[in-house]
């Protein structure tokens, strides 16, 4: 049964309908992947006007509460991932603290140097080699995260594709090369997926998405790897505890 809207109050209709979308997600009678009606059948069923429906599923999609795909419809989304920035992380680890698969698909392996910028973080000179890592990440074999790492040649040497295919990086550089990275230094923000970005991170172009750069420290305090990460806008969320 349709819960009417009350179109004698001052609260806006697409505020009501927005409440009561949210009201079938908290109570679970529509699931995360639930396809939801379409506008024309919100409209009808509310007698609405295609602004306030449209109104009311944007805004929920911005809060992420809703996702829209392309040729198929607005759906419910699913939970996010959620991580902690009080103390230093690992994705693959994270991931299976949550019960879910990790896995890298590993696009790029190179030699080569970098802009300035990276250089400076890895307390190197713009000549050294670097080895370049590009990932994506996956959980459950969702991608997650389109991931570059940076880290001194000289660190790593003999490192291959097999090397990184079967363990974690993390993992790797403890267990081959006696490198225990022990903190990090993180900086978020805000960016729109690009065209390439998009592709592998299966999202439209423009998505909402996090820029994360982590300059990674070894037990001694030298940098070992500079990352940067693009992340899924509408599959995680960082938290922090302010005391």
């Amino acid at each position: 049964m349709v819960n009417p809207l009350n179109h004698g109050t001052f609260i806006p209709l697409y505020y009501q309908l927005k409440e009561i979308i949210e009201k079938k997600i908290e109570t679970g009678e529509w699931k995360p992947g639930d396809k939801i009606p379409s506008e024309n059948d919100l409209r009808t069923s509310y007698n609405v006007s295609r602004n306030t429906v449209q109104k009311a599923l944007n805004d929920l999609v911005t809060e992420g509460l809703l996702e829209r795909i392309q040729g198929k419809g607005t759906f419910i989304s699913k939970p996010k991932i959620e991580q902690s920035l009080t103390s230093f992380y690992s994705f693959s680890k994270v991931m299976e603290n949550k019960g879910m698969n990790p896995k890298d698909i590993l696009l790029n392996l190179d030699i080569q140097t970098v802009p300035n910028k990276i250089a400076k973080e890895l307390q190197i000179s713009v000549e050294e080699k670097v080895v370049t890592l590009q990932r994506i990440r996956t959980a459950n074999n969702e991608p997650i995260i389109l991931e570059t790492s940076y880290i001194p040649s000289k660190l790593v040497p003999g490192l291959r594709r097999e090397d990184i295919e079967a363990s974690s990086l993390y993992g790797l550089l403890e267990n081959k090369y006696e490198i225990i990275v022990s903190k990090a230094v993180e900086a978020f923000e805000p960016v729109l997926a690009s065209k390439e970005e998009s592709k592998y991170l299966q999202i439209e172009e423009g998505a909402p998405s996090l820029l994360l750069d982590r300059t990674a420290y070894d037990i001694q305090g030298n940098p070992v790897e500079f990352c940067r990460s693009i992340v899924r806008g509408d599959r995680c969320r960082f938290y922090t505890e302010l005391l």
